[in-house]
């Protein structure tokens, strides 16, 4: 019996976590709200022409959090997995972007080095916590990941990187 009770109160844990970090904000099915920001090297990013004809998971993360630098890994394993393939309905295949909340951009370009984010598109406007983009996002927490389709709508969104494997390997073309 105390077993019994003892997993009911973990999965009723396990729920309430999940649901108290559930991103509200932005809606599956919906058109993914637009990013304009600038990458490092100054030039404007946007993520309707980095999106034409792709599917893109645009991860949200910073250089100063430990459990963004922790997934990192396997967000570069992902990429590396998934970045030449086909895909159903996306003739331009698959791509990250990566979203950071950093407010400095030295540690930022030197996250992106350290941690071989190799991918071409990375954008910030370098205002934390403040940034528009956690605004328009509902971002209250990194890391955090949203899937959008060639279409531009989002098709997922997930709390850890592990989550979106599955859900892009429905979208390749077999």
């Amino acid at each position: 019996m105390k077993k019994i009770l003892a997993s009911l109160l973990l999965a009723f844990s396990v729920f309430t976590a999940s649901a108290q970090y559930e991103n509200t904000k932005v809606k599956m099915g919906e058109k993914a709200p637009e990013l304009a920001y600038p990458s490092p090297d100054g030039k404007m990013l946007k993520l309707s022409e980095i999106n034409k004809g792709r599917v893109v998971l645009i991860d949200f993360w910073a250089s100063w959090c430990g459990p963004c630098r922790h997934s990192n890994p396997a967000l570069v394993a992902l990429y590396n997995d998934f970045k030449g393939k086909k895909f159903k309905n996306a003739k331009n295949g698959f791509t990250v972007l990566s979203v950071s909340l950093d407010q400095t951009k030295d540690a930022w370009v030197k996250a992106i080095k350290d941690d071989n984010l190799t991918w071409p598109y990375h954008m910030s406007d370098l205002g934390g916590w403040q940034s528009k983009v956690a605004e328009v996002y509902g971002i209250q927490y990194i890391p955090q990941s949203v899937l959008i389709d060639a279409s531009g709508k989002i098709i997922g969104k997930f709390n850890m990187i592990e989550q979106a494997t599955p859900e892009i390997q429905k979208l390749v073309q077999n």
